[in-house]
């Protein structure tokens, strides 16, 4: 029984970890994207869009649009293959599989159109108290 057992996982470890043939992520509650290629893409490019409206000097701008340039272009660099290999943009990316990096751009997006209509950047309203960043007071 232990040579099977180990066998079995072994194949069932490889079954998951193969994209062409996986029906789940592995991970609770993320489904497999039919075309994570083209869903990456457009959120990406939809992110990018968004980061020009802000200033040059904003410092969210600048940080944000220097990862997701980086990372835009690993995925354009293998959308040049025949079939594209969706694992090495999760090798290159190095944070977590597909699914999870569509989510992670979903989520940036949804912030940085909230950073838009707060306008960190623009000048305080009231100044802040002296003493509000020292602490112990």
């Amino acid at each position: 029984m232990g040579y099977w057992h180990i066998g079995l996982d072994y194949l069932v470890c490889l079954w998951i970890n193969n994209k062409e043939y996986t029906n789940t992520t592995g991970l609770t509650g993320l489904t497999v994207v039919k075309n994570p290629h083209r869903v990456l893409g457009v959120l990406y490019g939809k992110i990018e869009r968004c980061l020009e409206r802000f200033p040059e000097d904003a410092a969210y701008r600048k940080y944000t649009a220097e990862i997701i340039s980086h990372r835009h272009n690993i995925l354009k660099s293998t959308e040049l293959d025949i079939k594209p290999d969706i694992t090495k943009v999760e090798e290159k990316i190095g944070a977590g599989q597909v699914e999870e990096l569509i989510v992670q751009a979903e989520n940036e997006l949804f912030l940085a159109r909230k950073m838009l209509n707060w306008k960190p950047w623009e000048p305080l309203i009231n100044e802040p108290p002296p003493n509000q960043w020292k602490w112990p007071i």
